[in-house]
């Protein structure tokens, strides 16, 4: 037997995996399997790219291309079963793996992208192209093969290559040390309560917050922790304000307390460091190199659609402002409106305005209700079906339902994992255990939604609010996106498209949580079993557009600051507070509402670097998402067969076979206009300042 077989029978990463749906196994993979396994798996992939490079054969898409897309399979399985744990269920061991392996796999991705060889053998192909007779797939798999190693700097000399790769490790080893930062702030945080304090908290916030004190073995006590969903729920309800204040400014400070986890000056470099690439690679300022490769093509467009959007709902936020400062008057209140009274007074104010709070609706939106809403949803849709799989996964809170098409076959494996706890990374997201691909022979997904929903106390159902719900069709979108991928090739699989066309299936997706049929059937009440009210359904719709003004200014000013940084052509050394403070004063931001999210713990953009310049990219997809359900309006149906067919041929299926553009004008025959989105978040009549 050979080494490298001895290895991998030992490494359960690396032997074959044979249980069911292929799934890893993960009772028997432990943290100190992955060194060993990455190094395995890095060497193959890199023994792979050689041959490719040194191949004596002139250049062909088979023996390049194809070649390129069959190689890295082994890291490919590791890195995903391991980057699932590191955001799912981490611990200080992979943590101290995560630390170890980053700057490796940056280097790795550096040797690959600044081969000169291989970039010479993709050149060679994409100039003489035309000729090559190419599938329009294989035609767009060269092309994004090409663009990815120009913008990486394969054509570059070798000064700036090397240059460019001590960035891009160190920019991995910045990304890991920020996102480990924030987990450790919100793990090392907990407001601890007592039933006294509990004023103004509904029985299902007081229920999470006895389950949470629990957790920590404080019976008889309550804690509030800096999942969104139990510091926002406490600020909308508690009436004490002192401890609204003191949940608000934890959430706010994360990443920025001083002592080992401040991030303020791994974004100062991180800002640099990015603009050093920029220019290394030919454009002014990081944000041009960002958006060069996106929809919106540059800044300017970005900032364009943000600043029509901002002036009206700045406008509209005054207003709410005023209102809520009114309120506050009215009950006697001697005190300014500060950050962390906006939501429990917005709270107050809906009651009043709409004979409506968060309390009624709340005990109607029950999780497993909610999980079968959108399996209803994509069944009636796209005719899937989902039927529960008792599986092996990586922790008890997960589950598994098989994914299949209306004809029986098996479509791909859908998992859940929707509680928070101590060893998860703060919200929600979709990611993957396997891609979708035909080149291989009929790979089949499996595709994972991660949430930070409050655990209920034993026995009791989880409930959602209704915007927990909202973020459960979100994520459920992009898993759509990812399930139902049916592309040949792995570049082009399911989510790999343009970050701000990415979000148009997960935002497109939410709309239809608020299709009355969809609300009738799954809204019940938890403990009567009784379906929602007419009459409350209809004021809970009603309020639709209550509260985006301050949604939308949180929102817009985060993807404006983010846009504003990534623009400094020579940042230096910032001193982000400052900077933040004057992109903030500059676009006259309310004192009573803060940035969704703050430099010191914006993910988004430092833990990878995944929507850097881009967060403008919710905004854009939600003129798309807005519009295209449009057609669905237009067609006199939510789920008419003709435009549901287009949608997943176009967009939920297509990979990124097409030019965003061009496949978004397959679906709706046109582009999208900007009018949807202003009507639907209520602000299409308010008139900028």
């Amino acid at each position: 037997m050979t080494e490298p077989d001895a290895v991998a029978r030992q490494n359960p990463l690396l032997a074959g995996w044979t249980g069911a749906f292929e799934l890893p196994p993960f009772a028997t993979i432990g943290p100190e399997h992955f060194r060993p396994a990455f190094d395995t798996a890095l060497a193959a992939h890199r023994a792979e790219l050689d041959a490719v490079a040194a191949d004596p054969v002139a250049p062909s898409f088979a023996n390049t291309i194809e070649a390129l897309e069959r190689s890295g399979r082994a890291l490919d399985r590791v890195s995903n079963v391991f980057f699932v744990l590191t955001g799912a269920e981490t611990g200080d061991a992979l943590e101290a793996v995560e630390r170890d392996i980053s700057p490796l796999l940056a280097r790795h991705s550096n040797a690959m992208y600044l081969d000169r060889a291989l970039y010479a053998r993709i050149a060679s192909l994409y100039q003489s192209r035309a000729a090559l007779g190419l599938s329009p797939e294989q035609a767009r798999v060269l092309d994004r093969y090409h663009t990815r190693f120009v913008r990486a700097g394969g054509a570059l000399d070798k000064p700036a290559q090397d240059r460019l790769a001590a960035i891009n490790e160190r920019l991995a080893t910045l990304g890991t040390q920020f996102s480990q930062n924030v987990l450790a702030d919100e793990k090392a945080y907990a407001l601890i309560l007592d039933e006294a304090d509990l004023d103004g908290l509904p029985d299902f916030a007081r229920d999470a917050a006895r389950a949470a004190a629990e957790e920590r073995g404080l019976p008889g006590k309550y804690a509030i922790t800096l999942a969104r969903s139990s510091c926002e729920g406490f600020i909308q309800f508690s009436s004490r304000r002192d401890l609204r204040e003191k949940v608000f400014q934890a959430w706010i400070k994360r990443g920025e307390n001083g002592g080992a986890t401040d991030n303020r000056p791994l974004v100062a470099e991180m800002v640099a460091l990015r603009a050093e690439r920029a220019k290394l690679l030919g454009y002014k300022t990081f944000a041009d190199y960002r958006l060069a490769d996106q929809m919106a093509k540059t800044p300017q467009a970005a900032r364009k659609l943000l600043d029509e959007v901002w002036g009206r709902a700045r406008t509209k936020a005054i207003v709410d402002r005023d209102a809520l400062q009114k309120l506050i008057a009215d009950e006697g209140g001697n005190f300014a409106l500060a950050a962390w009274d906006w939501r429990y007074y917005a709270e107050k104010l809906r009651k009043a305005q709409y004979d409506l709070d968060e309390a009624e609706i709340k005990p109607y939106f029950q999780l497993d209700k909610m999980i079968d809403a959108a399996f209803e949803t994509a069944q009636r849709l796209f005719g899937l079906r989902f039927a529960p799989v008792d599986l092996p996964l990586y922790h008890p809170d997960a589950r598994a339902w098989e994914v299949k098409d209306a004809a029986g076959g098996h479509v791909g494996l859908f998992v859940g994992d929707y509680f928070a706890r101590g060893s998860k990374h703060s919200g929600a997201w979709m990611t993957l255990l396997r891609d979708q691909e035909k080149l291989a022979g009929n790979v089949r997904p499996i595709i994972l939604n991660v949430c930070n929903f409050s655990k209920p106390a034993g026995g009791e159902p989880a409930l959602l609010s209704f915007d927990d719900a909202r973020t459960l069709f979100h994520e459920f979108g992009h898993a759509l996106h990812g399930l139902m991928s049916d592309v040949t090739y792995p570049l082009l699989a399911g989510t790999s498209v343009a970050s701000d066309f990415v979000e148009l299936p997960s935002q497109l997706y939410e709309h239809w949580l608020e299709v009355p049929e969809i609300l009738q059937k799954y809204a019940v009440h938890a403990h009567t079993g009784k379906p929602m009210p007419k009459a409350l359904l209809d004021r809970m719709l009603a309020t639709r557009t209550y509260g985006q003004a301050f949604a939308i200014v949180e929102y817009t000013s985060s993807a404006l600051v983010d846009l504003d940084i990534h623009a400094v052509q020579e940042p230096g050394t910032l001193d982000i507070d400052v900077f933040e403070r004057k992109a903030l004063d500059a676009i006259r931001m309310p004192a009573e509402i803060t940035m969704r999210h703050r430099l010191p713990h914006f993910q988004h953009l430092f833990s990878g670097g995944g929507y850097a310049a881009a967060y403008y990219s919710y905004l854009w997809s939600e003129v798309l998402d807005a519009d295209a359900f449009e057609a669905f309006a237009e067609a006199g149906n939510a789920f008419d067969p003709e435009t549901a067919k287009r949608l997943r041929d176009f967009i939920y299926s297509a990979g990124n076979l097409r030019d965003p553009g061009e496949a978004y004008i397959a679906f709706r025959g046109r582009l999208p206009a900007v009018d949807a989105l202003l009507k639907k978040r209520g602000i299409a009549d308010a008139v900028p300042a």
